[in-house]
């Protein structure tokens, strides 16, 4: 019988959603080409104190996330498989209340980063 999942409630379980969500990504024949040239050491950790502050109210995060995407030249279809790699990655290792919302949360950001870019 398989054990329930816990619900999202640390950084440390933030860490590990970002870290296996964008080995994903960086997998994937249709994102990959998009993050080729990304300084993952440096950027894993904006990406997590971003998390940390839309999930827990932390206020670390300082930068602007529609700003870092812009050069990624994403189309409609790239965002359907960022969404939908990122909502498998969250079922596969966490359920509760908290991860309801950073599914939802997700496709909130990617909603508004599409109507930004025009698309």
């Amino acid at each position: 019988m398989e054990s329930q999942k816990a619900d999202i409630t640390t950084r440390e379980d933030i860490t590990k959603l970002i870290t296996r969500f964008y080995e994903k990504v960086r997998a994937d024949e249709q994102l990959k080409p998009h993050f080729l040239d990304i300084d993952w050491e440096h950027h894993t950790p904006i990406i997590i104190d971003f998390w940390n502050m839309i999930l827990l109210g932390d206020t670390t995060y300082k930068g602007n996330p529609f700003a870092k995407h812009l050069r990624l030249s994403l189309k409609q279809e790239d965002f359907k498989q960022w969404i939908f790699l990122f909502l498998g990655t969250v079922d596969e290792y966490f359920s509760g209340e908290v991860a309801n919302e950073a599914k939802q949360r997700a496709q909130q950001i990617a909603g508004v980063f599409q109507h930004r870019l025009g698309l």
